[in-house]
């Protein structure tokens, strides 16, 4: 058999590509940069992705390089109210009780390097997808390197390959919805905001009427997201000068912040009109969904992608079952929970977490207090908030 070819090694691509080396399937695993990329991007593992990851002999590695993170909160800096929700209510729910924040590029690292010892594997650096046509029982891929053009003979194509794919574009597919107006803002840190704030957790969502802002914690660094003005000039958010101001206004520091990283990206709500683009080509995470960080569930929902269509892959290839049926319902079920859940959820995260106005404010601060502090109310809202029950649900869906 031709081998399937995964475009993109983030951290889609590389689950889909473990998942069917490990199932006997050949891969090709495309990434376009010559080597993985290690900028500051997602950094968040839910409980049912850790679940899936098990399954792939990942989360033992991921938690040597990574932090366990066993609560979250909500925080008011006007009222200095704090809830917070303890992710032990999951017992029996999963066998990972807890959020993992590990970098992606180092999963995507240990993903790589256990990909090395299957023969029917190859990661290809340094190699974009440029095109595709069908041919009879497959896909004929153009790609390019350093030497050149090349086509390459496969099974089946799957565009892992971010927000710009081309495998979507190439396939001419929709990607409906809209951008935000502002940008987001991430900065790195090794300042200790929890020596700062009393009680603050490892991951914290910080209500604020004037700028709201995300706080988590990463191995040795301290991770900060704001939303950036509007109307001014996007190479001033990257300038010492502004993010300076911006950490100072979160902790007052007598001495300027060590800044390791620092990213500036557009943030927007999209959602392909269908996940496979032509009968042999799919697509998966970021090329198939994008939406807002708050909640960590763009990552996530792409990994539950990758792990969703090689279950229906490894069927179809080493089981006979049905390519039409199984592909469509893959498409069926990862966009329906897409654009049921993810999307949604996102939304009303990011229009409560910026609210000005103070009835509003109250009123959602109020919820999450009364939320935490009932035991049957607390795992509700967490067996929502880490994704269990979406993708639960994305399985029930025929």
């Amino acid at each position: 058999m031709n081998p399937i070819l995964i475009a993109g090694a983030g951290p889609v691509g590389c689950t889909l590509a473990l998942f069917l080396a490990q199932n006997d399937i050949p891969v090709i695993l495309l990434e376009a940069q010559d080597s993985l990329p290690q900028d500051l991007r997602a950094s968040t593992f839910h409980p049912p992705t850790l679940d899936m990851l098990a399954k792939l002999d990942l989360v033992e590695d991921m938690l040597s390089v990574g932090l366990k993170v066993d609560n979250y909160q909500y925080r008011d800096r006007r009222t200095n109210e704090i809830a917070k929700f303890d992710l032990s209510v999951l017992e029996g729910a999963t066998g990972h009780p807890y959020r993992l924040q590990c970098e992606q590029y180092k999963m995507t690292q240990i993903v790589v390097d256990k990909l090395e010892a299957f023969p029917h594997a190859q990661v290809r650096m340094g190699t974009r997808m440029k095109g595709y046509s069908e041919v009879d029982g497959g896909i004929e891929a153009l790609v390019q390197n350093a030497d050149g053009e090349e086509l390459v003979k496969c099974d089946y194509l799957v565009g892992c390959d971010g927000a710009n794919s081309v495998v979507r574009q190439a396939s001419g597919v929709e990607f409906e919805g809209m951008t935000y107006p502002e940008r987001f803002l991430v900065a790195s840190t090794t300042f200790d905001f929890g020596d700062y704030f009393e009680g603050l957790s490892m991951v914290n969502y910080v209500s604020d009427p004037d700028e709201w802002c995300v706080i988590l914690k990463t191995a040795g660094l301290w991770r900060v997201l704001v939303p950036t003005p509007i109307e001014e000039d996007d190479a001033r958010f990257l300038t010492d000068e502004f993010i300076q101001d911006r950490l100072h206004r979160l902790a007052k520091n007598d001495v300027d912040f060590d800044v390791h990283h620092r990213t500036l990206y557009r943030v927007h709500q999209r959602v392909a009109k269908t996940y496979q683009a032509r009968d042999r080509v799919l697509i998966a995470g970021d090329a198939a969904h994008v939406n807002n960080p708050l909640g960590g569930m763009g990552m996530n929902g792409g990994v539950q992608d990758a792990i969703n269509l090689a279950e229906k892959l490894v069927q179809i290839i080493n089981k006979g079952g049905d390519r039409q049926d199984l592909l469509a319902l893959y498409s069926r079920q990862r966009r329906g929970i897409c654009t049921q859940f993810i999307q949604e959820h996102t939304m009303k995260n990011k229009a409560l977490m910026e609210a000005t106005d103070e009835a509003t404010q109250v009123k959602r601060q109020a919820k999450f207090m009364k939320a935490c502090s009932d035991p049957v109310l607390a795992r509700a809202f967490v067996m929502e908030t880490s994704m269990i029950n979406c993708v639960r649900d994305s399985y029930l869906i025929t």
